[in-house]
């Protein structure tokens, strides 16, 4: 279905809503074309193409809402589909709140090409695909007589999608990934320490299709001997592609959901300094071929460059249509799209160097946050670090303390920026963090 005809469509399922009692509604077509391989002992493990199409319909019927999803898109199955959403809708509760957005608040068309889309999706030659997951393992096969097992895989996806609403929004998105990865696990003694590597791009081209299996190797490798070391309170730094473990609640707490439902400890604190002033952060939708770029988001509100943190003080939260009318609020989006940190001189190495003792935390091994108080509790893993240099590998021990407080206690932000996300994730010092171990 090209993109002319999932516009008909969409239009088409729009308007039978509409004849058949519904106020207002917004249909999104989508589909997908995917394919994966992985290896494993020098074997073709898994071989899997996919191709998914589907139709999402929200529906707003008599101050009543709901939202339904069918791949079956044959007119005469999606007009009773749409019959039977309808009818179900009107036993649900009334909602004043559920409204489509205003309409000048839509993307209006235009905007710069994000090139979010390698237009030679489909010319890829599976047989590269293929050699790509061989290569990765053949970087660890053999290697190293503790290797225990190793697997390693190719994947992509290409995602295209129209959306109408019956208030005038009509807009369209088109994205590709391309990735490598390899999984490893090492003896160490009675241990099986693990490690697996990842690499994605939006261009073919720019996949970086080296390096994931030697990396994965030495990650694990590295890992052998870990052990609990003393508890007590000393500087942390979390790599770069672990920062969103920690950096997920407070991303979390300025949704709209978790501050109308009392669940944010950054309830009432725009304009406030809740972080360090080391902490800028600026949402980006615009940046071209970054993996959260868009011209719009779920809801068809056109996207706008904003600062989040300005030297750790609070300036937007994240509102949709729906929370934005519940809390007297302006929307903004309900999501992000790429976070960008004002970073600061040092890469990882530098960190490392200006550490006397602390931890580098290379992994989280589960825990929790309360988004209500920010307080947290986690498992970690890493290593040692004494005189600015890495001595030993840990692990076992936990880290505990308050969001607002970690957030606050930031030492140096690095410039190693993880490309790998829509979260622009440098590696970042902490001061002062407690640890407990024996």
């Amino acid at each position: 279905m090209n993109k002319e005809e999932k516009y008909n469509l969409a239009k088409w399922a729009m308007n039978h809503a509409l004849e058949n009692g519904a106020q207002q509604a917004s249909v999104t077509i989508a589909n997908s074309v995917s394919s994966s391989v992985e290896v494993r002992e020098q074997k073709i493990d898994k071989l899997e193409q996919a191709i998914q199409s589907g139709l999402s319909i929200r529906l707003f019927v008599d101050g009543r809402y709901s939202a339904h999803s069918t791949s079956r898109l044959k007119k005469e199955e999606l007009a009773h589909f749409i019959e039977e959403a309808i009818a179900g809708t009107r036993f649900l509760s009334e909602d004043e709140f559920r409204t489509l957005p205003e309409p000048e608040l839509y993307y209006k068309g235009g905007g710069a090409n994000l090139e979010l889309l390698d237009k030679d999706f489909d010319k890829v030659d599976p047989q590269k695909k293929i050699k790509l997951a061989f290569d990765a393992e053949s970087e660890v096969f053999g290697k190293d007589d503790r290797l225990i097992s190793v697997s390693a895989g190719y994947y992509d996806n290409k995602n295209e999608r129209v959306m109408v609403t019956s208030n005038g929004f009509e807009g369209d998105s088109s994205n590709s990934v391309f990735g490598v990865y390899t999984s490893v696990s090492v003896k160490g003694g009675d241990a099986r320490p693990e490690a697996g590597w990842n690499e994605s791009a939006i261009q073919y081209a720019n996949l970086k299709k080296e390096g994931s299996g030697s990396i994965a190797l030495e990650k694990a490798l590295s890992k052998i001997g870990q052990q609990k070391i003393q508890s007590g309170t000393m500087p942390m730094i979390v790599e770069n592609r672990q920062v969103g473990r920690i950096f997920g609640p407070l991303i979390n707490a300025l949704s709209g959901s978790e501050i109308q439902q009392k669940n944010s400890f950054l309830i009432n604190k725009l304009g406030e300094k809740v972080a360090s002033e080391k902490l800028t952060l600026t949402d980006d939708p615009f940046i071209v071929g970054g993996r959260g770029s868009r011209l719009f988001d779920g809801e068809g509100l056109a996207t706008q460059k904003r600062t989040v943190f300005d030297k750790g003080v609070l300036k937007t939260y994240y509102i949709d249509t729906y929370y934005g009318k519940k809390l007297e609020m302006e929307p903004t989006s309900g999501s992000t799209t790429n976070l960008v940190f004002e970073t600061g001189d040092k890469d990882l190495q530098g960190l490392i160097a200006s550490v006397d003792k602390g931890i580098l935390v290379t992994g989280f091994n589960g825990g929790n946050s309360n988004g209500s108080s920010g307080d947290f509790s986690y498992g970690i893993e890493g290593f040692l670090i004494e005189d600015g240099k890495i001595t030993k590998p840990v692990a076992e021990m936990n880290i505990t303390g308050n969001m607002k407080q970690l957030w606050s206690s930031i030492g140096e932000v690095g410039n190693d920026v993880n490309q790998n996300s829509s979260w622009r994730t440098p590696s970042i010092l902490f001061e002062n963090i407690d640890f407990s171990g024996l």
